[in-house]
């Protein structure tokens, strides 16, 4: 430090670190986001979707345009450009009255369709969004290939494995289920019926017993009136017998 220079105190670097931290901190950029890429047959569409997402709310300014770089080409030219609610489409180039605008800025959507496909159309379309004042953010890409017929990709037929797997996992399941609920079902008929077995059982002895109960009253009483008709007869018979004696 030079002699008679001002010295700066520790407070002093803190406080100019805060302030540019605060002030001059960059405003969040906004993403874009598209396919990585899309495969189309020759004669057919496709769709290049593309989104944003911004920390402003979706401005009445908000642009998106898109550019397309042919497959071995080292320029990009514009070919649809949409602004103030309005799409401006290329009206001169390879895309002439083939491009179609599906996007809607209120979703954040700046989707195109490029209809009638043909193998020049192979190459790299890139998708820009400025919502003012969120205006800073970098483009997105997404390659086309155009094909004569579109290949299986690797993706779908694992999603279609997977499917598979996963609906034989279900029925297998749902069989499962079934069986068992016919089981348990034909455990708690059975249970029933036995039951309803030991409650007839049951009141069938009832019944007996009541039977065998109004029987005992009955056979007591004929041996009552057997021995009181026998205690009559002999006594009767041992009367005569006394009174011959007394005649003699």
């Amino acid at each position: 430090m030079a002699p008679g220079a001002p010295s700066s105190s520790p407070s002093s670097v803190l406080a100019a670190l805060l302030f540019s931290s605060l002030v001059l901190l960059p405003a969040q950029a906004i993403v874009v986001y598209t396919d990585r890429e899309v495969h189309g047959a020759v004669g057919s569409r496709v769709t290049l979707h593309c989104s944003f997402w911004s920390s402003e709310w979706v401005s009445d300014d908000v642009s998106f345009t898109w550019r397309y770089q042919p497959a071995g080409a080292r320029d990009a030219i514009s070919i649809f450009h949409f602004a103030k609610g309005q799409p401006y489409i290329d009206e001169v180039g390879t895309f002439k009255e083939r491009i179609q605008w599906v996007g809607d800025p209120r979703w954040k959507d700046g989707s195109i369709v490029i209809h009638n496909l043909d193998y020049s159309d192979n190459g790299t379309f890139t998708c820009d969004v400025k919502n003012p004042p969120d205006i800073v953010g970098k483009t997105s890409q997404v390659t086309l290939y155009v094909f004569d017929k579109v290949p299986t990709r690797y993706g779908v037929v694992l999603g279609a494995v997977v499917g598979g797997v996963l609906g034989a996992v279900l029925l297998l399941l749902l069989l499962f289920y079934l069986v068992r609920f016919c089981w348990r079902r034909r455990q708690a008929a059975l249970r029933r019926r036995l039951s309803a077995m030991e409650k007839g059982k049951l009141h069938k002895s009832g019944k007996d017993s009541s039977k065998r109960g109004r029987q005992t009253p009955v056979l007591y009483a004929m041996l009552d009136h057997s021995r009181s008709t026998k205690a009559a007869s002999e006594k009767k018979s041992k009367g005569l017998g006394e009174s011959r004696k007394d005649k003699k």
